[in-house]
Parts: C-alpha cells; sequence; structure tokens
C-alpha cells in the first residue's frame, strides 16, 4: 500500500508516515517545509512545495501512481495567528486544499483521510461530546476545518471520493523511539506552555479557575501523537469497510475519552519531572472555552482503535523529544 501524506514533514505527518512504515506502508510526502523539518523526510520520498502547485502534484501522480489513499494534515494551525490573518488561513487551509483534493480527483484516487480538530466542537460545558455534538468554530483555524469537513461531505455525496474525517483532540508527546516529534522548539499548546514556564524558572500561568469542571481549570482531551498516529493507520488499512460506497462519508473523533483539567496537566508534568511547577492564577480571556473531551465509542467501533499510552507518557515523551530537538537544529 502506498499513502500520500500531505505535511508530512510536520509534527502529525512526519508521525503518521513513520507508523506507516512500521507496518510496511510506503509513505509520499509533500511539505513546503514552512514548518516542517526536511530531516523528518530523509530516507522518504519527499516533494517539496505546495500542495496547490499543480506541477508538483502532476509530478507525484506521475511518479507515483499506484497511490492508494491520501491522508491530508497540511494546515496552518495556530489559533491566535488565525485571528490575526483570517485571509491567510482561508486561502492557505481552504481555497489551497480545494485545488488538491480536485486534482486528488482527477487522478483517479478515490480514498481521502482529513486531519480536522475538535475545535470544531461547541467546547462551553466541559463535558463529553460525540460527533454529532453541536459544531461551534470559535476561530477562523476552527472554521477552515469545519468547511473543508463540509468539502468533503458534499464531494463523498457525489461520488467525487469516500471520506474519513478524524477529528483530533490534543496531540501531545512524540514517536516513542524519538525519530519524530513536534518541530516548534516554542509550542503554544498547554503543555509547551508549561514546559517553557518551568524552563525559564517563571511561573506558569491558569487562565480561569471558575469553569464547570471539577478544579474550575479548563478541559482537555491530551492524546498521545503515536496513538493518534496508529488510529490513521487503522483508517487507511480498514478504509474500505469504514467509508463504504453506501456511507462513503464518516467523521470520527480522536481522543482518550478521558478529560484533563490544566491542573491535573500541571500535577503531571512534575511527576514525570520530579520536580514542582510554580503557578499563578488569573481571569478568563476573551474566546477561552471549558473545553471538552471526546466520546470514542466510534473509533472503537469502526476503527478497531483506542489509546493505549498515558498522560504521563506523553508528558514524558514531549519532554525526551525537546532535548532531542535542540541537537536537530
Amino acid at each position: 500500500m502506498k499513502i500520500l501524506i500531505t505535511g508530512g514533514a510536520g509534527y502529525i505527518g512526519s508521525t503518521i508516515a513513520t507508523a506507516c512504515t512500521d507496518v510496511g506502508i510506503e509513505p509520499i510526502l509533500i511539505d513546503d517545509l514552512s514548518t516542517g523539518m526536511r530531516t523528518f523526510g530523509d530516507g522518504r520520498s519527499l516533494y517539496v512545495g505546495d500542495i496547490a502547485d499543480h506541477d508538483i502534484l502532476d509530478r507525484i501522480f506521475s511518479d507515483h501512481p499506484d497511490i492508494d489513499a491520501v491522508i491530508h494534515c497540511a494546515a496552518r494551525i495556530v489559533v491566535p495567528e488565525s485571528v490575526v490573518d483570517p485571509l491567510g488561513y482561508y486561502d492557505t487551509n481552504v481555497g489551497k486544499t480545494i485545488v488538491f483534493l480536485r486534482r486528488v480527483h482527477e487522478a483517479g484516487i478515490k480514498r481521502v483521510v482529513f486531519s480536522s480538530s475538535a475545535a470544531v466542537y461547541r467546547g462551553e460545558a466541559g463535558e463529553g461530546v460525540d460527533e454529532a455534538g453541536e459544531l461551534a468554530p470559535s476561530s477562523p483555524y476552527a472554521t477552515t476545518k469545519a468547511m473543508v469537513e463540509q468539502i468533503l461531505a458534499d464531494a463523498a455525496a457525489a461520488a467525487n471520493f469516500r471520506a474519513i474525517v478524524l477529528r483530533y483532540f490534543n496531540p501531545i508527546g512524540a514517536d516513542p523511539q524519538m525519530r519524530t516529534g513536534l518541530q516548534n522548539p516554542l509550542p503554544s499548546h498547554v503543555l509547551g506552555r508549561i514546559m517553557r514556564a518551568h524552563a525559564a524558572g517563571e511561573p506558569f500561568t491558569i487562565t480561569g479557575t471558575d469553569w464547570p469542571t471539577r478544579d474550575g481549570s479548563g478541559i482537555r482531551d491530551y492524546i498521545h501523537v503515536w496513538d493518534l498516529a496508529l488510529a490513521h493507520v487503522a483508517a487507511v488499512t480498514s478504509f474500505d469497510d469504514v467509508a463504504t460506497a453506501t456511507e462513503p462519508y464518516q467523521v470520527i473523533n480522536l481522543g482518550t475519552g478521558a478529560g484533563v483539567t490544566v491542573r491535573e496537566l500541571v500535577s503531571a508534568f512534575e511527576r514525570v519531572k520530579g520536580e514542582p511547577v510554580a503557578v499563578v492564577e488569573t481571569e478568563r480571556r476573551a474566546g477561552d472555552q471549558a473545553g471538552a473531551f471526546a466520546i470514542v465509542d466510534r473509533a472503537e467501533g469502526l476503527l478497531k482503535w483506542r489509546t493505549e499510552r498515558s498522560l504521563d507518557d506523553g508528558v514524558r515523551d514531549a519532554l525526551t523529544w525537546a532535548q532531542k530537538l535542540r541537537t536537530l537544529r
């Protein structure tokens, strides 16, 4: 089996590629390296360029006419940046995806796996959410994910593709063998902010302590990136059983099924690190939400997949990878 992975030199895409290689699936990568790392393409077919570049796409499909499916990970993903530059986000995440999907269709590839996000859900209640949960994207980034989902749903209804949409919750960690990991040395997610604050000897700030959660801090579902990668392997290897001719469009949550509050994430960091973390508390920020966690029955039923790695595993692998990253740059 041969799979084309867009954003294949990024954090998620490269880890998926590694998981594919481990089970004998050949990954073909395209990445513009705006955030990805060229080293993640070592030993693989890496095409450097834009997913909307017709020349590069023509070369890929000419070189690899036997591609079985596409995993579409390429996107800009920084929420605050999307608020400042919505046009740029809509252009990259939606406009270029349309160009890419049209060329994929012309190449006769019928299987598409899309990296979506739990950010499409309304996350005000701090509760579990299943795939039928209310959609209320709260940023241009999240809206781009919801828009591509709709495009794929319509294309599947028109028999252009069959599509599996995977709604990620909050990936953390790295490949347990440290072959790939987060390429950004200054990640903006909560664990990254805890790591940066602790390394700098500064307190970590918890924004909002009156959310409707068990300890008042926001709640998220932190999934180990290797478990996430294995879910993609399950999606492509069981694709024809999941996205069928009669049900060509499927949406599946990827998470642990258990929420973790910000305070609990701090405690996990302290356990793994063996050191205390100084914490200060402030008011909620504009646009913040209590958060949500995944209800994962569909993933277990359709993909025969569930997470295997713990929160502490994710924190530990993230810290180990951060040390290795310094040697790669």
